[in-house]
């Protein structure tokens, strides 16, 4: 396993929509245990492959860390199925260091993927794990928090 270097803003691979992942063979597995290397060794607790410059639907997320619920979870090719409710909360990210902004989420998600097994995922979601998937998936359709925030916010 090896730490990556973290791509931010402006790098354009954090703009682009990322490719489904077919193949979850050694490479893909490398890239997975990298990722998760990488995001504790950031103290983050999401990363998306396009943030190691890697334009793949592949997320890492482990939430634990700040609210004691979860743990490490990978999922390939997620898509939100269902949504419900907004809350406002503040988050930052790994790619825009020292920027954080209060953005309007969905407080309730649930996800489907695969694990790195290649078996179907289902999850149900709220509150700070709500948040990530949301933020980790943003980055695999090219949004950033930058995005997600009024022209006043990005002044500050």
């Amino acid at each position: 396993m090896a730490v990556m270097k973290i791509k931010t803003h402006p790098a354009k691979v954090l703009k682009q929509v990322a490719s489904a992942v077919k193949d979850i063979g050694g490479s893909t597995q490398r890239l997975i245990d990298d990722m998760i290397e990488t995001m504790y060794e950031a103290e983050g607790i999401g990363l998306a492959a396009p943030q190691v410059g890697v334009s793949k639907r592949l997320i890492v997320v482990d939430t634990s860390v700040k609210d004691n619920v979860g743990g490490l979870m990978v999922i390939i090719n997620p898509e939100i199925v269902y949504s419900e409710g907004d809350i406002l909360s503040t988050e930052g990210c790994l790619s825009i260091p020292e920027f954080s902004a209060t953005v309007e989420r969905k407080a309730m998600l649930f996800v489907r993927g695969v694990d790195r097994d290649g078996k179907p995922l289902e999850i149900d979601a709220a509150r700070l794990l709500a948040r990530a998937l949301q933020h980790e998936i943003d980055h695999l359709n090219g949004v950033l928090l930058l995005d997600k925030v009024n022209m006043e916010d990005k002044k500050q």
